[in-house]
């Protein structure tokens, strides 16, 4: 063999054997990269502050049982993944199923943890603030603060927080403030009462958006049935159209405030408040609930027909008449009977 072929042969070995460590090193650090972190339970938390780095933050992994891998290869895979000073301060959960590469990917985007609050249809103030304050994930800055501060730090000074947060499901970060989930909800109810005032049916006996929003709670109140709902708001509008009182429980329940032990008495509906529709005409002076899209729906959109009563049958349905007389027999049926 010529001694040329001979050095070159001997050139190609070379370069072989040195790119073995390097092609090692690469198919490690893609292993690495990919597959599922080794840690002592199924999910734990990590907080980044603020001038947190790779360099504090890798010691943190360290300390809360997050045991993959060489400190190098996070360090080389985060600059081979140009996230190297992309962390975004919060707090992020690490699960047993997330692979390094996936990690300093949501360590990048700012995929921090995060907490879901749900406005459930039906609530009033006093119970939305008691399921806020239980959300001890996020910061309180609510405790102490009257109603009427609460409206000033959402934007609203002088209304009256009833009815003014739309039920839904708000998520927030982990590091947010319960006051985050009042705006989120205060403008979601804001929003939607203004698209459904502007779409409502001509010629309701309503001057303005603030009355649906009254009317809808009262409704959201009757029934959970939501076939229900535009038959209910159906009866409060002919009402309202004949100058009838709305004679609905709900406002005097909501009137009597902490007097409400489950029941309501003869004396109850004899005595007057702002807020008893037995003894007064026309709207109470506010919402009584949070009205959810579907009972807002309905009272922009009433059912028509004649129907000028109701009366619950026992399984969560009613049972609607047009005249006193159909009433007085419905009422006998349903309710009577089964004392």
């Amino acid at each position: 063999m010529p001694r040329k072929s001979r050095w070159g042969t001997k050139l190609i070995l070379l370069f072989v054997l040195l790119s073995l460590p390097i092609l090692y090193a690469y198919q490690s650090l893609q292993q690495f990269a990919n597959t599922p972190i080794v840690i002592q339970q199924q999910s734990v938390m990590l907080t980044v502050e603020n001038g947190d780095g790779l360099n504090k933050v890798l010691p943190k992994l360290r300390a809360i049982g997050v045991s993959t891998g060489y400190d190098w290869q996070w360090k080389v895979l985060a600059v081979q993944m140009d996230m190297a000073s992309k962390i975004h301060v919060g707090d992020y959960e690490i699960n047993s199923t997330i692979s390094p590469a996936q990690l300093l990917e949501k360590f990048a985007i700012g995929d921090t943890a995060r907490v879901k609050f749900t406005v459930i249809e039906g609530w009033n103030f006093k119970q939305l603030m008691t399921q806020l304050h239980l959300q001890t994930e996020l910061k309180d800055d609510l405790s102490g603060k009257s109603s009427d501060e609460i409206m000033i730090m959402l934007g609203k000074p002088g209304v009256h927080p009833e009815g003014r947060f739309l039920p839904d499901t708000y998520i927030v970060p982990r590091t947010g403030l319960q006051s985050q989930i009042l705006q989120m909800a205060a403008d979601a109810m804001d929003k939607a009462l203004a698209e459904t005032w502007q779409m409502r049916e001509q010629n309701l006996p309503l001057q303005s958006a603030e009355q649906l929003l009254i009317l809808a709670s009262i409704v959201e109140k009757e029934t959970g049935q939501a076939f229900e709902r535009p038959q209910i708001a159906g009866v409060f509008i002919r009402r309202l159209q004949l100058n009838m009182r709305l004679q609905t429980d709900p406002t005097v329940i909501y009137g009597m405030g902490e007097k409400y032990q489950g029941n309501i008495r003869k004396k109850d509906l004899q005595s007057d408040t702002a807020y008893n529709t037995y003894t007064r005409s026309g709207l109470p002076p506010t919402p009584i609930a949070m009205p959810g899209q579907a009972a807002l729906t309905a009272s922009a959109h009433p059912a028509t027909g004649d129907e000028l009563y109701f009366v619950a049958k026992g399984n969560g349905e009613h049972f609607f008449s047009a005249t006193y007389k159909e009433h007085q027999l419905a009422v006998k049926q349903f309710q009577l009977n089964k004392k």
